[in-house]
């Protein structure tokens, strides 16, 4: 199912629009050095950065397309986003799976199934705590995703990544799970693919040196 070996990284290279990274070139040559470094897969949001990473590396791209509403349902919100980036190289496409509203109406189950009709590509549902990982997987999903984790509810992001929703979706699902969201360390990392995950993916950590030397300077001061 999963064009990539298990117990691997998979790198999300992206910017954000303030970032002096927010360009596809730099995300390319990103891309690049992380499958040198071994990557095996790379996640990328947009026609624009999907079509040059594609055009940098060998290995697979999960394509995703912010065109959603960045307090709701953000990520590949509807199949026609999910269209775009496979038309710009994606192997796989990874959706908001959480159980809120889609902005054109469509439930998970319509727009994974438009998914996997029209473009014929696996989707991953990025989901946030266990029972949207049940639904996504009934609704049709071939891979569930923890991404979303402490970042749709009321409360503050929790610093580190939730290992236990990884562990409780392992236990529940007859899909691949993949580890995502706030892993830090290559012993984080470690502990997601122990705990079950399939692989996982880190972006942060490895391609936003803005970010890390943020995480540099509050640890000094």
């Amino acid at each position: 199912m999963l064009p990539f070996p298990s117990r691997s990284l998979v790198v999300s290279c992206q910017a954000t629009a303030s970032s002096p990274l927010r360009d596809p070139d730099p995300m390319a040559r990103m891309a690049r050095a992380a499958e040198e470094g071994g990557a095996v897969a790379i996640r990328a949001n947009g026609p624009a950065d999907v079509a040059a990473i594609a055009r940098a590396v060998a290995i697979p791209i999960i394509g995703i397309n912010k065109t959603g509403d960045p307090r709701g349902v953000y990520i590949t919100p509807t199949a026609d986003a999910a269209g775009e980036v496979v038309a710009a190289g994606a192997r796989l496409v990874a959706v908001d799976g959480t159980t809120r509203p889609r902005p054109d109406g469509a439930t998970l189950a319509e727009q994974i199934a438009r998914i996997h009709d029209e473009y014929g590509v696996p989707v991953m549902a990025d989901v946030d705590h266990h029972e949207a990982g049940l639904a996504a997987r009934e609704a049709g999903a071939d891979i569930v995703a923890t991404t979303l984790s402490g970042y749709t509810g009321p409360g503050p992001v929790p610093e580190g990544p939730d290992l236990e929703l990884v562990a409780s979706l392992v236990a529940a699902l007859d899909c691949p799970v993949i580890a995502e969201g706030r892993y830090w360390t290559p012993e984080q990392a470690r502990e997601a693919v122990e705990a079950g995950a399939y692989a996982v993916v880190v972006g942060t950590a490895i391609t936003n040196p803005g970010a890390l030397t943020g995480r540099f300077r509050r640890a000094l001061s």
